[in-house]
């Protein structure tokens, strides 16, 4: 398991960068979709790790150093189903995706079940993990504006 920074980041002065873990066991996926996020979306990659164990205790024990995190559902040990149920109870601005090859209508049920934001397809829909990862960048951003504002608006 591998973590970075915790703190937001912004890119230019308007847009912040979403704090992600990734849950991926495969290491060329892993080290690929980390750097196309970085890339290509507003992503700060704050950890990895490839097991149901190491997903579940860095998700839940870290709750304040995450906006967003991308879970595979196959991983080396354990399931990305039980890492999903286990973090049911996150904030509501924390966003949970799958990235998974097995994206099926039934295994999107399930995940809509356990309470994911969304579900994408690795080999189909990775322009829609990207657009995804503006947009909700782009929410927190003005949560945060807003929240700022009305702190503003309180002291004076």
């Amino acid at each position: 398991m591998t973590t970075g920074s915790a703190s937001p980041l912004r890119i230019g002065t308007s847009i912040m960068k979403m704090r992600t873990y990734l849950v991926e066991d495969n290491p060329t996926i892993r080290e690929n979709l980390i750097s196309t996020l970085e890339e290509l979306a507003p992503v700060e990659s704050v950890g990895t790790c490839e097991t149901e164990d190491e997903g579940t205790e860095w998700l839940t024990h870290h709750g304040e150093q995450w906006d967003l995190a991308i879970v595979d559902l196959f991983l080396k040990q354990g399931s990305g189903l039980r890492i999903l149920e286990a973090c049911r109870q996150r904030q509501p601005s924390q966003k949970i995706v799958v990235f998974s090859n097995y994206a099926t209508r039934e295994m999107r049920m399930r995940c809509a079940e356990l309470g994911v934001d969304a579900v994408f397809d690795k080999s189909t829909e990775i322009d829609c993990l990207l657009a995804y990862c503006l947009t909700q960048s782009r929410k927190l951003d003005t949560a945060a504006n807003d929240d700022s504002r009305d702190s503003r608006l309180q002291s004076a």
